[in-house]
């Protein structure tokens, strides 16, 4: 159920890409209960003028690295839940491809079941 859109800087190759979206998908099976095959990603790649990003908002150094994962997902996940996810995905994304905890940038959009539809026309969790 959830859906995961990546953004990032272009010029990253084929096998940096796989990672990022292997490293989301094992961390929400691990931390998020999803289930085997709900695997629906999104990856886009944006020139330098179409990624803008403070390098230091909140304390936090960040550099052309970033990677910015928004997650829509059903409401009514514990934030012990959320905050596993967020610390499984940059573990992840640090061991493949190697990016630094302080380039990964993860946001949740919390929607109610029925807001989904998987095909033919139905709304499969209403």
């Amino acid at each position: 159920m959830p859906l995961v859109r990546i953004s990032l800087r272009r010029g990253k190759s084929s096998a940096h890409i796989a990672a990022l979206r292997n490293g989301i998908y094992q961390a929400m099976r691990e931390s998020f209960n999803v289930p085997e095959d709900d695997r629906f990603i999104l990856v886009s790649q944006h020139d330098a003028d179409e990624f803008d990003y403070d390098p230091n908002y909140l304390g936090i150094a960040r550099n052309d690295d970033l990677v910015i994962v928004q997650i829509t997902c059903n409401s009514g996940r514990t934030v012990e839940q959320k905050q596993a996810l967020y610390r499984r995905i940059a573990e992840n994304f640090s061991v493949d491809p190697g990016l630094r905890p302080e380039d990964v940038f993860i946001n949740l959009v919390e929607v109610a079941k029925e807001n989904w539809s998987f095909g033919n026309g139905i709304a499969q969790y209403a």
